[in-house]
């Protein structure tokens, strides 16, 4: 009997050690129901809709092992839907992540155009990117997996695209992978938009927190917050972040870029090029000493501070969401790849399958 009680709870350890998924229902939009997956290990816990593909909470342990919710979002899908989700907090990002100037790009001697909603740029997929939409879900080992099509057309991207992402948990790491194929010639950049504060959602700015990125360069942009084409060094700049650096020791020096982008909102190019799944940036926290490890096979990151943030967002518990409340780290091909001839390619083509992997990895110290 003694050894029976002992197997029972190996098998229950090592159960959570692996995680477990379970799913509520949500509620419903455009009449279609929505659930929340939560995945759940001995460390982490993370809470996913399968509308936009949202990442809703994600707690995480401290040094002392108390627990934080240190993503910031909405308490129900209905904080989503009835705000747009403006912020694109915690969503997938699609078709094409970031910004493509002007709302045009050519493709096989074509023009397309995709809708501004970004002064002159199209951002973040259009009006209605993936973000928006209802992703069909099922439940795999330690995850969710994820699927959408897009429809030849849609936001004026050509070619019938399935996408497909999976989330799954293990041990202290959130891993994001994602998948798609195409039926025509078409552009592709995906990510995901999480907001980080590692001291906990709602709590203060992100100022304090300590930026580790694995890049010698990055693409500067002009008053659009659209590349300019070069692939500028860091070395002496508020962009240089190959050390561990304090985020609001430089971000409000007299650096055009800065002011033009208001804080940090730039891409940096990461030294491992997007060959292989390696580490591409690093936050710390010293007074919960929590600590975020990125890792990636995407050639970029985009490192945004929250500066658009402004307090008309009332998020998870009733916190108020500030300037600079969070921070993101977007892996993903350049800005406005599509009409940059020379940054690396964002094209799919019918028969080949674009592959990425990404993993937040947690931990305290």
């Amino acid at each position: 009997m003694k050894s029976l009680l002992v197997l029972l709870v190996l098998l229950a350890m090592s159960a959570l050690s692996y995680g477990k998924v379970s799913k509520q229902p949500a509620g419903t939009v455009d009449g279609q129901p929505i659930d929340v997956y939560t995945l759940q290990d001995d460390k982490l816990t993370v809470r996913i809709l399968n509308y936009g593909g949202i990442v809703m909470s994600l707690e995480a342990p401290d040094r002392n092992g108390k627990q934080a919710d240190i993503v910031l979002g909405f308490d129900s899908l209905d904080g989503y839907v009835k705000t747009g989700n403006k912020p694109y907090m915690g969503a997938i990002i699609g078709r094409y992540a970031n910004r493509i100037a002007g709302g045009t790009f050519q493709l096989d001697g074509k023009t397309y155009h995709v809708p501004k909603n970004d002064g002159d740029n199209a951002l973040h997929g259009g009006i209605n990117g993936f973000n928006k939409k209802v992703w069909a879900a099922k439940e795999i080992k330690e995850g969710v997996e994820l699927t959408y099509v897009s429809k030849n057309g849609e936001e004026g991207f050509p070619g019938t695209l399935t996408t497909t992402v999976r989330y799954t948990l293990s041990g202290n790491e959130l891993r994001i992978e994602y998948s798609a194929k195409t039926d025509a010639d078409t552009v592709l950049n995906l990510t995901n938009h999480s907001y980080f504060n590692l001291k906990g959602q709602g709590n203060g700015d992100i100022l304090g927190h300590e930026m580790k990125i694995y890049a010698h360069r990055y693409t500067p942009v002009n008053a659009n917050l659209i590349p300019t084409g070069d692939l500028a060094p860091v070395a002496g700049t508020p962009f240089d972040f190959l050390k561990s650096t304090v985020i609001g020791s430089r971000i409000d020096s007299d650096n055009e870029q800065l002011k033009l982008a208001h804080g940090y909102d730039q891409n940096w190019i990461l030294d491992s090029g997007g060959k292989k799944v390696e580490l591409a940036a690093e936050a710390y926290e010293p007074t919960t000493g929590r600590v975020l490890e990125v890792l990636t096979d995407q050639p970029g990151i985009q490192f945004y501070t929250g500066n658009f943030l402004d307090g008309s967002v009332t998020g998870t518990g009733g916190k108020v969401y500030n300037r600079r409340y969070a921070f993101c780290l977007e892996t993903q091909h350049f800005p406005d790849s599509p009409n940059h001839p020379t940054f690396p390619t964002t094209e799919l083509k019918p028969g080949e399958t674009f592959h990425s992997v990404t993993i937040y990895r947690f931990s305290a110290r």
